[in-house]
């Protein structure tokens, strides 16, 4: 989690293995405020059952194509949502977040965290 207007990282959790972000998010029982929006890509589309003010794009089917409006709003949450991306982007500078991580898995978390306050401090 990364606050939009500071550009922070608030929180981080992780998980042993390969799992989907939703189900990290799901397992992680990370509570939010109401009041806290939340921005999430697409592979995150119950999240709302979760958190009531929370904002994933609409996605298309072959069947049913998005209208001008979804459009439109999937454009805005882009927007906003690309100032996480580059969060992302600037951690990843770290070749030990880029590449496949072949150390002791104990210590992932400790060495992300370490990671995410050297990105904090910079700011």
């Amino acid at each position: 989690m990364a606050d939009l207007h500071t550009q922070r990282i608030l929180a981080t959790d992780f998980c042993n293995g390969s799992e989907h972000d939703f189900q990290l998010f799901q397992n992680s029982r990370c509570i939010l405020a109401q009041e806290t929006c939340l921005l999430a890509d697409a592979g995150y589309q119950g999240v709302v059952a979760l958190h009531t003010n929370s904002q994933t794009p609409a996605k298309k089917s072959k069947l049913h194509p998005l209208s001008h409006e979804q459009k439109a709003d999937n454009r805005d949450l882009s927007r906003k949502r690309i100032f996480i991306e580059n969060i992302i982007r600037r951690l990843k500078v770290f070749r030990i977040l880029s590449e496949r991580y072949r150390n002791r898995r104990k210590r992932f978390g400790l060495r992300f965290n370490l990671i995410a306050a050297i990105r904090n401090m910079e700011l």
